[in-house]
């Protein structure tokens, strides 16, 4: 007995700000349906996506008609996969939070604010003396709930809490791969090159060997 077609149904919505491509199956014995919905794309990018699926479909069923039965059903086999995907992507996300947690209650970080207040800068508008060391690479900063945290290990009380002079190389090397969370994560955690210390405590008395281990980090066995 024939199996019934399968009537495929695109929608478009160009409202919502994330792209999405979702797919909707409601398969019965008398009319699958399957609704494939474009969330966030524009009109271009839908046309381009309808020509893409065109030429697929076109290529897919000309290569489809030359194999026989036995051997379509061997390729779907192996195209399926044996069990499901577990949720990576959840784990993911919440080894990524757990680390944030961890870096944010580490107690080195300071706003804006407490920069200039422990600086004695103008607090009329304290952010501009930290925000332009942020942009002249002396010091980095992570972005949490639309703030700026500036690291404490990044300032030196010696010349009034301004930014060790040692901080600028280390951050130039690692602004290639890493961005503000980046660094925190980088500078706050265990570094075998550092003989398993952290990049932060190790920056005050040996600043060349943190240097190092930047450029490790960044160009590994290849540097040197």
């Amino acid at each position: 007995m024939a199996h019934p077609v399968e009537e495929t149904r695109l929608e478009h919505e160009s409202q919502p700000a994330r792209v999405q491509i979702v797919v909707e199956s409601n398969h019965n014995d008398h009319h699958p349906k399957r609704v494939i919905k474009l969330n966030g794309l524009t009109s271009k990018q839908v046309d381009a996506y309808f020509e893409g699926v065109e030429l697929m479909t076109q290529a897919f069923t000309s290569h489809l008609k030359t194999f026989p039965a036995d051997k379509i059903d061997g390729l779907v086999r192996l195209l399926v996969p044996e069990k499901p995907a577990r949720p990576t992507l959840l784990r993911e996300a919440k080894m990524l939070a757990r680390a944030k947690t961890r870096i944010l209650n580490s107690g080195d970080w300071l706003t804006a604010q407490d920069v200039a207040e422990v600086a004695q800068l103008s607090t009329v508008n304290a952010s501009s003396q930290p925000n332009k060391w942020k942009r002249a690479g002396k010091i980095f900063a992570l972005r949490h709930e639309g703030t700026d945290y500036f690291p404490v290990y990044g300032l030196e009380p010696q010349t009034g809490y301004r930014p060790r002079t040692s901080l600028a190389p280390v951050i130039s090397v690692l602004a290639g791969c890493k961005d503000g969370w980046g660094m925190a994560f980088w500078f706050g955690s265990s570094n075998s090159y550092l003989a398993g210390r952290l990049p932060k405590e190790v920056l005050v008395e040996d600043p060349a060997a943190v240097l190092e281990a930047a450029r490790n980090e960044v160009y590994g066995a290849m540097h040197g």
